[in-house]
């Protein structure tokens, strides 16, 4: 199993659970390996999955959920086609929010406007980046975005040693790890980027500050990421009874006992989407009209 980000981080946190417990869903019990192959939010493991690791299901992946846009807007370095992965399914659904530290003087959205906020932020292909840049390119907020940092983790430190005031990253269930940062008072979420906002989160969505229909249309195509999850996917070209196989056998470990339990005592919300669900988002992701990519090309650029 290889997992596009550092260890210790959310999708190898899912990766090494799913690890644990779909083995015994697979015929002849195979044993699983993590890997961790970080590298451009990503771009390095998907690219790996997609041109070097074999083709015949013994290898799956974890990638970032915004693979599929960043092929789609032709970032940098993409060798890949997102359609032509075979999707196994998604362990979660969560919610992307803008995490703002209380010793800032932003208190609400259009503070963004008034006040520069220095925002911390992985690399360009990661809807953790993209998401900031386009509230800056995009809606003209005051965000310095400061990229290079390895895990939403060293973000969080950066924050709590006011290197950036802010960082974008997942909210997570009631009893998920990103809540103690919040409820401690060390952070603040001041909105979510989907277009309805987190129930009980008490924080608005961004789309209640959206002016126009461009911009509407344009962070609707980013916030189609978030609705991906965590997707695990195998390789081009593996035979379609495999395919079928793993994506069963991903289905059982979801509602494994042993599993959900595991998950519980970490925090975890487990809320899984099957391969043939992501398969379809992937898809309405890659058919988006070129207008609204190059537009969002365009609000996601770094400089």
């Amino acid at each position: 199993i290889v997992v596009g980000t550092a260890s210790g981080g959310d999708y190898d946190v899912w990766a090494r659970l799913l690890a644990r417990h779909i083995v015994r869903h697979i015929p002849g019990n195979p044993t699983a390996i993590v890997e961790n192959m970080p590298g451009a939010g990503s771009l390095v493991a998907t690219n790996h999955l997609y041109n070097v690791a074999p083709r015949d299901g013994t290898v799956i992946g974890m990638v970032s959920r915004s693979m599929p846009a960043a092929a789609v807007m032709q970032v940098a370095n993409v060798r890949f086609d997102p359609v032509k992965f075979n999707w196994l399914g998604s362990p979660e659904v969560n919610n992307l929010v803008l995490y703002v530290n209380n010793a800032t003087a932003i208190r609400k959205v259009p503070d963004l406007y008034d006040h520069d906020l220095i925002v911390g932020a992985t690399g360009l292909a990661q809807g953790i980046t993209v998401g900031p840049l386009m509230l800056r390119n995009l809606l003209g907020m005051k965000l310095k975005v400061v990229t290079g940092y390895r895990a939403p983790g060293d973000m969080a430190l950066a924050a709590a040693r006011r290197e950036v005031d802010a960082f974008a990253n997942t909210i997570g269930g009631p009893a998920g790890a990103r809540r103690p940062w919040v409820e401690s008072g060390q952070m603040r979420v001041l909105f979510n980027f989907e277009p309805d906002p987190v129930p009980g989160l008490g924080a608005p969505t961004i789309f209640a500050f959206l002016k126009t229909d461009e911009q509407r249309r344009i962070m609707t195509f980013f916030a189609s990421n978030v609705l991906l999850g965590r997707p695990v996917m195998t390789t081009p070209d593996v035979p379609a009874d495999r395919v079928a196989l793993l994506r069963r056998a991903f289905d059982a470990a979801l509602k494994d006992p042993a599993l959900l339990k595991e998950a519980a005592t970490m925090g975890l919300d487990v809320a899984p989407l099957t391969g043939e669900r992501i398969a379809a988002l992937v898809a309405g992701v890659a058919a988006t009209p070129p207008q609204v990519v190059q537009q969002a090309e365009r609000a996601a650029r770094a400089e």
